[in-house]
């Protein structure tokens, strides 16, 4: 992947796109996977795994945990547009590179 990625873990995000959750529900990214141009989202693409018996699990167990997203299908959400955004790439007031909301010029 060679571009620049839009989206760091903690970012707040919206769905644009993979059923129920496209455009409804907004989720914290807990991990970014660039090779695979992936995120992992809280609340997002549940997945039932199965769990080999162990001392804790003596009989073994069927756990959901979050899968990852494609990046493509996820925007950050900006609290003043209360909206999923497109971001442009700025500097700050220090020279430092940061990213505002291109209709409102939220800084994140």
């Amino acid at each position: 992947m060679g571009s620049k990625l839009h989206l760091k873990r903690d970012d707040v995000v919206v769905a644009i796109a993979g059923g129920a959750a496209a455009g409804k529900r907004t989720g914290k990214v807990l991990q970014v996977l660039p090779g695979s141009g992936r995120a992992v989202v809280e609340g997002f693409n549940f997945v039932r795994k199965t769990v080999r018996k162990s001392q804790d699990l003596p009989n073994g167990d069927i756990i959901r945990r979050e899968a990852p997203v494609a990046l493509s299908n996820l925007q950050l959400y900006c609290p003043d547009c209360k909206k999923g955004v497109r971001i442009a790439r700025v500097r700050d007031e220090k020279g430092r590179p940061a990213r505002k909301c291109r209709k409102c010029g939220h800084m994140f």
